[in-house]
């Protein structure tokens, strides 16, 4: 494995600007291959797909492309991919269509980790069915997710178990394997938002068991864009249909109204950018996806294991959670500092760090709030020791 992070830095010309970005959580910072992918695909001729003419299947091919780019990524065929606007769009539009069969008394299963957009459209769906909500909770010591609370989550009227496969706030992977096999075995589906593992980690549906998997292109640097890929894609014709064109068939029944083309073309390019992380990657590019993954993540493994030493090391910080899978995402508190004070402080040292003040989500749940709020940093493609080693400094300044 060979990740060279200084060519990588070398494909995004935002870096330029002389900020530490440590923002990555929000979505990384765009290559310039995705930007001229987007670029060109404005300057081109598109017109809507259904003709003969080159304008049209230009259309046609792009929308291909981006459902070949995304089933490579998590593992799947091209027929079970749907594209739209956000991932957080599509979940809706996915609740909205499996709800409209809900009975009283049926129940959902979401989790104190995801995000709001992995669970406020099951609680719609749920209160509008007269359902219930199921809350899986997390440990407060170490932010996991522990797949035995299931056992107890679960039953035969349980239709949806919604989850992450990592935390963008405090970076926990659960175990999804031992949560999937227990919601089978209830007959139940199990919808994954991949959204923040996707940059920082291999994908593979089988190997997570998930029915129904969410990205977010933005998340890896892609442009605004999103998908749900449905491992049996025969699923999406049994699903009601949001689409306009009555004859929908397949991933166009949950797609509303025309892609954003030069988008579509951005995310092709924004794939096969993580395909070429490692640039001693070869073969088909789901091969080379596995690999370039596989190197970024053990390259951040190791930025990520000196950051938390080096803020643990400082006795006014305390790093939130100590789970043993993660992304590169985490969480810290300042002893008599607010979080809002403190990312103050870190933008005039020229870092960019978020603060939650924690009264929503997973700091709701760990009572952050009461001491401030927390500080929240992730680590991108492009990071490096030097940017490391400058957040710790400026909050060690703080002590």
């Amino acid at each position: 494995m060979a990740f060279d992070v200084a060519r990588v830095r070398g494909l995004f010309p935002a870096l330029g600007d002389g900020w530490v970005h440590l923002d990555a959580p929000a979505g990384m910072q765009v290559p310039e291959q995705v930007a001229t992918a987007v670029s060109t695909a404005l300057r081109a001729p598109v017109s809507g797909p259904g003709g003969i003419f080159p304008a049209s299947q230009r259309a046609e091919a792009i929308v291909e492309a981006a459902r070949r780019a995304v089933a490579d990524l998590v593992g799947a065929e091209p027929a079970g991919v749907v594209l739209g606007p956000s991932a957080a769009v599509l979940l809706q539009r996915l609740a909205d269509a499996l709800g409209d069969g809900w009975l009283l008394g049926d129940e959902v299963v979401v989790s104190r980790l995801d995000h709001p957009a992995n669970i406020a459209p099951w609680q719609r769906a749920a209160q509008r069915s007269g359902g219930t909500v199921r809350w899986a909770e997390i440990d407060i010591e170490t932010c996991e997710l522990p797949a035995w609370q299931y056992d107890d989550l679960l039953s035969t009227r349980t239709k949806v178990v919604a989850l992450t496969a990592a935390s963008g706030v405090v970076g926990t992977r659960p175990d999804l394997r031992t949560i999937t096999e227990a919601a089978r075995g209830v007959g139940a589906l199990v919808v994954v938002d991949a959204s923040g593992a996707a940059p920082f980690v291999p994908l593979d549906m089988a190997t997570m068991g998930a029915d129904v998997v969410a990205v977010s292109a933005s998340a890896w640097g892609g442009p605004p864009v999103g998908a749900l890929v449905f491992r049996d894609a025969g699923m999406l014709d049994r699903l009601p249909s949001v689409a306009l064109e009555p004859g929908a068939r397949g991933p166009e029944r949950l797609e509303l109204g025309p892609h954003a083309y030069p988008l579509l073309a951005g995310l092709v390019a924004s794939v096969d950018y993580l395909a070429e992380l490692d640039d001693v990657a070869v073969g088909p590019r789901r091969e080379r996806l596995l690999t370039s993954l596989g190197s970024v993540k053990a390259y951040q493994a190791g930025l990520l294991a000196n950051l938390i030493s080096e803020l643990r090391a400082q006795r006014h910080v305390m790093v939130i959670g100590d789970a043993m899978r993660r992304i590169p995402a985490l969480a810290f508190t300042v002893t008599g500092a607010k979080a809002s004070d403190v990312v103050e402080h870190l933008a005039g040292r020229g870092v960019c760090a978020f603060s939650d003040p924690g009264q929503h989500g997973v700091f709701a749940a760990l009572g952050v709030g009461e001491v401030g709020g927390a500080i929240r940093v992730g680590l991108a493609h492009y990071t490096n020791a030097v940017e490391v080693d400058q957040l710790v400094r400026a909050v060690a300044e703080l002590g």
